[in-house]
This record gives structure tokens, sequence and C-alpha cells, in this order.
């Protein structure tokens, strides 16, 4: 099994996904630039944070046209796990991989924080190692990622269980205090109907290390490597 993560002009953290996926992990990893065509040999792909071609037009408007992101679509209708990140997330919304956009946040205010976020679906290939209610303490760094999508998209993530990560007190309640970005529905991630793409605000990647603050976002690459491990003996 391999990890792909790949690198846009003004990806930033393209390393630190690297870094999870090589040095915590132990398992292979390349990085994937943008102008590649194809993800023949990878079994996960990384979409990491960032600022994508400086995110001069709206955050992940241009990288969608990317080369690599119809390999991406094609990778992700034959079942490959996606992972997009922060600005990753952006891209796949931009993409149409995902439902909905990420717009400026409440406040018009760039913010980086750490935040709590509560485990709202376990039945994917990322988080089957976190328990369904389970409050992580993870950071977020963005001025777009505000999420909103049209009432009968959210009824239709909610009636699908695809509303994967919802920001949330200490406490594990989800209340407007707790919202950083005035996102809908204090949504903080989503997965797509087949649950082999999830986007998400927060960064995993930056808390997979007890030396970092905390280690929350580490069982989410843990699941997702057992996922691959088991396909692989198959």
């Amino acid at each position: 099994m391999k990890f792909g993560v790949v690198v846009f002009p003004g990806s930033n953290c393209d390393h630190d996904a690297y870094h999870v996926i090589s040095k915590v992990l132990g398992q292979p990893v390349d990085f994937i630039w943008h102008e590649q065509t194809s993800l023949g040999e990878y079994n996960a792909v990384i979409l990491p944070g960032g600022f994508s071609y400086g995110d001069y037009l709206r955050a992940g408007a241009l990288a969608r046209f990317s080369p690599i992101m119809g390999a991406v679509r094609e990778f992700a209708a034959r079942g490959g796990f996606v992972l997009g990140i922060c600005n990753g997330f952006q891209i796949l919304c931009e993409s149409g991989l995902l439902p909905g956009a990420l717009m400026r946040n409440r406040g018009r205010r760039f913010l980086c924080q750490f935040v709590h976020v509560r485990v709202e679906a376990t039945d994917t290939p990322f988080t089957h190692l976190y328990r369904r209610g389970q409050v992580l303490q993870l950071p977020i760094a963005h001025g777009e990622g505000n999420y909103y999508c049209d009432p009968e998209t959210l009824a239709e993530l909610r009636r699908e269980n695809r509303i994967v990560f919802r920001y949330c007190d200490a406490h594990g309640q989800v209340t407007d205090a707790a919202n950083p970005n005035g996102s809908l529905d204090n949504i903080a991630g989503i997965c797509n109907r087949e649950r082999n793409v999830l986007g998400m605000m927060p960064h995993p990647e930056r808390a997979s290390e007890e030396i970092l603050g905390s280690s929350d976002g580490r069982a989410l690459f843990q699941s997702l490597a057992l996922v691959l491990a088991a396909m692989a003996r198959e």
C-alpha cells in the first residue's frame, strides 16, 4: 500500500502530512506534483492544507483545474481513498467531489487556534478507530472555513450520516459559541456517499504527536492505514 500527498503551488502542509505518514505511521508515501495526470500506484491520496495558487480567486477554485484533479476524480470513482484537509477540503468542494462550499469565516478573520470537534460518524475508513461522540482537540488555520450547502443537501448529509465532524465545546456540546467560523450545523468535516472521500477543515496532521499539544488526529491516519493493510492481505 502506498500514500501520496499532492503538492499544489502554494501548499504549505504537504510536508506535515508526509511526516505523519512516513515517520509517525512508518508507511511508504510520495509527494505528487499537481501536474501529474495519473495515480496508478497509490492507494490513498491526501490533498493538504495551504493556499493553492494563492487562493487569489477563491480558496480551491483554481486548484480544481490542475491536471492531477482529473486523476483524483477517476481515483475516487474507482474507490480510492481521498482525504482533503483545510485547503484540500476546499478543493474537494470546488471539484464537486464533495457537496457545498467553504465561505469566508464569520467575522471575516483568519483563525489559527485549537478547537474541539465531535466525532459524528465512525463508519468511514478514516474514523473507525474513534468512538462516536468522542471529542478531539485539533488545530484550525483558515480564513474560508465557513461550510455552507443548500437545505436539501444538508438534509441528505444528515440522513446519510455523512457529517463526520462537528465543532463542539470541550464537553461535546454542539453550540454556536463553539463554532469558530459560522459553519452551517457546526460542520467541520463531511464525506461522500461512498465514504471514500473525506474533507475536513481542522488539521489532524498537526495533532498526531504529543509534542504538538494533541495527538488526537493520529487515529484518523491509523484508521486509514489499517483499512489499506487489510485490503493488501485480501
